[in-house]
């Protein structure tokens, strides 16, 4: 089961993530109480041993933009988590080595998924940041063949089973660890991978998808 920590605003925190099994971590450049600026991501990014996909999150930014900060961020990859359009999809992926976009549950955009030639599709609740847990399963499916991450609400608690539900690829939480806007608490960051790493929790991520990501990791 592939676990993403995002929201990360702190060395401290990065190195947490890190040390409690996390394989991605997510850094905000979009306006939240856990933004950060490119220059102090990629100070964390540095510090992170490079098997760890570093991933910068961004709304309806311009693509060049995208591209530019992720560049100057040091960053292995992207979240598209607006109202991008297929285009302006595929022109960051262009530039980029793995791109994430994000949809709505229930968003008539997934049926489409494939098209915006993103590399993993994330589902996120209609309302994202609300804590409601829905369906995942007809996003698993519209997204055909794409590893699909699940978010929105997830915590220490819940994790196991929505993973049992809905057999993701992945799975990925911010608020869900944290013991205040933009500070992780290292017990629920534990018993947040612990969880979703239990036996039985979850689909193993496929073998095509997850070679290209590591194989692309080791070379960059």
């Amino acid at each position: 089961m592939f676990v993403k920590i995002c929201g990360i605003t702190s060395e401290e925190d990065g190195l947490l993530a890190v040390a409690m099994g996390a394989d991605a971590v997510g850094f905000l450049f979009a306006p939240s109480p856990r933004r950060v600026s490119p220059t102090r991501a990629g100070e964390i990014s540095r510090r992170l041993p490079p098997e760890i996909l570093t991933v910068g999150v961004f709304r309806n930014e311009d693509p060049r933009a995208v591209v530019d900060i992720a560049n100057r961020a040091r960053l292995r990859a992207v979240q598209l988590h607006g109202h991008e359009s297929p285009a302006e999809t595929r022109r960051v992926r262009e530039q980029v080595g793995t791109v994430i976009k994000a949809f709505r549950a229930g968003s008539a955009e997934l049926e489409q998924a494939r098209d915006y030639g993103a590399d993993i599709v994330l589902v996120d609740a209609d309302q994202p940041g609300s804590g409601r847990i829905f369906d995942w399963a007809l996003a698993e499916r519209a997204a055909g063949a794409l590893p699909v991450m699940v978010a929105g609400g997830l915590n220490p608690e819940n994790v196991a089973a929505a993973i049992a539900k809905t057999r993701p690829w992945g799975v990925d939480v911010s608020t869900g660890v944290e013991s205040s806007p933009g500070r992780k608490d290292p017990r629920l960051v534990r018993d947040f991978v612990t969880a979703a790493r239990a036996p039985g929790g979850g689909a193993p991520p496929p073998d095509s998808v997850s070679g290209e990501l590591y194989d692309w990791q080791a070379e960059s």
